[in-house]
């Protein structure tokens, strides 16, 4: 097999040719049709995630057909298409993962970070976390859905049921809610970089009501919002967009340090929580009503040796949408 190998953090990938593995029991080895890349790729590269593997092999949107089933793997088939998410693995037997909360599991897996992931022509991965995907849909459109669509669906989950629903960040996760809000019958009030002119307009042609830099107010008062972008200073600007009573929601893994901000733009119960990981019933209940929302990933494909440059144009915004990966 062939991967894009992180040896160490802060460095670049490296093209790697490397024995054929073979799945344990309870596992799966598929060949990698497809690989999203996702911001917290960047985060495991550039160091900002503690405890990482090193070397590691990074991303964790997977799409795969199955071409080895290790022992006792009986539901499912050679040939099957599936999708291989950021959770890769639970001990079942926390106390969290006992209460129905296993993307709070005390002792878990991370695909492409605690465990190699999709930055390869293939991948091994435990077959109680790998979805069934059917037929329907491009490889490419659906991997971004593995990640950027399942924490957006986690995450708009725990936003609430609002109306007027703020989106601080409009990247591969912003324009996959913003189309499953709509498809909610809510409106989409977007937020970009200061004079991201060219997102704005993109986020309008979703479907959002309102598009404008982060540093401006909307028109009127949010019902919740949600922040994308890993950038702190958008938690205070945030409280101060939502009515009183309503929620904001950090979505990402990492976030810069959130500054100081006056106790009064919090108050009226207004509520500031995060999202963490995601449980395969999520993926259940997401992937499962994708033929419905009639979703448009917007997608830039790059070769699997071209990983760096995907990475480097994702870290500078070159893309609307998501990039995926094509072994």
């Amino acid at each position: 097999m062939k991967a894009m190998v992180l040896n160490k953090p802060k460095s670049a990938l490296v093209w790697t040719e490397m024995a054929d593995r073979h799945p344990g029991p309870g596992q799966i080895r598929v060949k990698v049709l497809a690989c999203g890349v996702c911001r917290t790729d960047l985060h495991v590269v550039d160091g900002e995630l503690p405890n990482a593997n090193s070397p590691i092999i990074p991303g964790h949107e997977i799409i795969g057909r199955i071409d080895e089933l290790g022992a006792g793997v009986t539901d499912r088939t050679v040939g099957e298409r599936v999708g291989i998410p950021w959770l890769g693995h639970t001990d079942g037997d926390c106390p969290y993962c006992r209460a129905g909360r296993e993307n709070l599991c005390d002792h878990p897996l991370f695909t492409g970070y605690t465990r190699d992931g999709g930055y390869a022509t293939a991948a091994i991965a435990d077959a109680s976390f790998a979805f069934p995907l059917g037929e329907t849909g491009s490889d490419v459109s659906l991997a971004p859905l593995l990640c950027a669509g399942l924490i957006g669906w986690r995450s708009l989950s725990i936003a609430g049921e609002g109306k007027r629903l703020g989106l601080y960040g409009f990247g591969a996760a912003g324009h996959i809610v913003a189309q499953v809000a709509r498809w909610q019958k809510r409106e989409v009030y977007a937020f970009t970089r200061p004079g991201d002119t060219y997102t704005q307009a993109f986020a309008k042609s979703l479907g959002a009501v309102w598009a404008g830099g982060s540093d401006e107010t909307p028109p009127q008062p949010l019902d919740a919002a949600i922040i994308y972008a890993p950038v702190g200073a958008l938690v205070p600007l945030a409280l101060k967009a939502v009515r009183k009573g309503a929620r904001v929601v950090c979505a990402g893994i990492h976030m810069s340090d959130i500054p100081s901000f006056p106790y009064d733009i919090l108050w009226e119960e207004r509520q500031l929580v995060s999202v963490a990981n995601l449980t395969r019933q999520d993926g259940v209940d997401f992937l499962g009503q994708i033929p419905k929302m009639g979703i448009k990933v917007k997608t830039t494909t790059y070769p699997l040796e071209k990983a760096n440059e995907a990475l480097a144009d994702l870290r500078a915004g070159c893309f609307e949408g998501a990039a995926v990966l094509v072994p």
